[in-house]
């Protein structure tokens, strides 16, 4: 079994680096000088107080590494329509393509069923690039819940976490989702497949539609925006929006609102990937965050006011940050 990490920093190293210690036939996908340390020196996994390096293929182009079973990407969700071709070549004839990417994933009304099936979502997929390019039909779905992060060029820091929640589109339990289920576990990690993946994708967007952008424009940590009376408020007023969309779809939610942020303020004083991304100039993850919602709002008419005026706000800080 060949595994391709597309994107190998924070939470991808993290992965390849439990895969390839495994003994699992992993390549990496990396830039910079991440890449070039990897290459020197191999990957550095700190876990538990416990550093451990392993050799592993890595390459800045894909072209490299050859056809792949299994794909994992682990880029922000806006760098991905650059990079199709590349992928579409990973994946060769009988591929899966496994998206551990944050945010409502372009496949999401692939096998969704209803009047919606098929629908492609602009906000994510814009002009149909990763629909037509990679086929939802080569999708796993992944949430991914680990925290990591790249202490140093070739050296990961995990963080917290070991679970990626796996599923097809369909529901269905593959032979495909068992052989890479069973592929994680036996390098350590928790790969429950499941049924209904769409409900932990929206448990998880909840947060990261709301904590998220409001971080992004307050610069708050976690643990005061969930708690400041003004912005927990806020933040609680997207979440039910949002739980009224996907409600809507036919999700089915595990817990409510009021635990999800209590949830978010154990977090602690961390700083959102989107805070992350704007004090670092990169581009933030708006579109596939918030804008995916605001979509859905008006395709199943489920009105979004809090979610389009944070939405609004946080796509002009953007703009005056210069990275759009």
């Amino acid at each position: 079994m060949r595994i391709c990490i597309f994107g190998a920093g924070a939470i991808g190293g993290f992965l390849g680096a439990k895969l390839a210690l495994a003994g699992a036939e992993v390549a990496l996908v990396a830039r910079g000088p991440h890449l070039a340390a990897i290459r020197a020196n191999g990957l550095t996994l700190i876990e538990e107080g416990e550093r451990r390096t392993v050799a592993v293929r890595a390459a800045a182009d894909p072209a490299e590494l050859g056809p792949q079973d299994y794909v994992i990407v682990t880029l922000k969700a806006h760098s991905v329509p650059a990079v199709v071709p590349q992928l579409a070549g990973l994946l060769g004839e009988s591929g899966a393509l496994v998206w551990g990417v944050n945010g409502l994933p372009w496949w999401y009304f692939h096998h969704h069923g209803g009047p919606l099936e098929g629908t492609r979502l602009q906000s994510v997929d814009p002009g149909g690039a990763q629909w037509q390019g990679l086929g939802p039909e080569r999708v796993l779905g992944c949430v991914v819940y680990p925290a990591a992060e790249v202490a140093e060029p070739g050296v990961v820091r995990h963080i917290e976490g070991n679970r990626f929640s796996l599923g097809e589109p369909s529901g269905e339990k593959s032979g495909r989702v068992v052989r890479l289920a069973e592929a994680l576990s036996a390098a350590g990690l928790k790969a429950p497949v499941r049924p209904r993946l769409r409900d932990e994708i929206w448990v998880k967007l909840w947060g990261n539609l709301s904590f998220n952008p409001i971080s992004a424009l307050t610069h708050a940590t976690l643990d005061v925006l969930c708690t400041d009376p003004g912005t927990r408020a806020v933040a609680r007023a997207m979440m039910l929006e949002a739980q009224a969309i996907a409600e809507r779809l036919g999700v089915k939610f595990p817990i409510d609102v009021d635990r999800r942020i209590e949830g978010g303020a154990a977090v602690g004083a961390h700083r959102t990937s989107m805070l992350q991304d704007l004090e670092a100039g990169r581009p933030m993850e708006i579109e596939a965050l918030v804008g995916s919602v605001a979509e859905l709002g008006r395709l199943v008419d489920v009105p979004t006011p809090t979610v389009d005026t944070v939405l609004a706000l946080v796509r002009l800080r953007a703009k005056v940050a210069g990275l759009t």
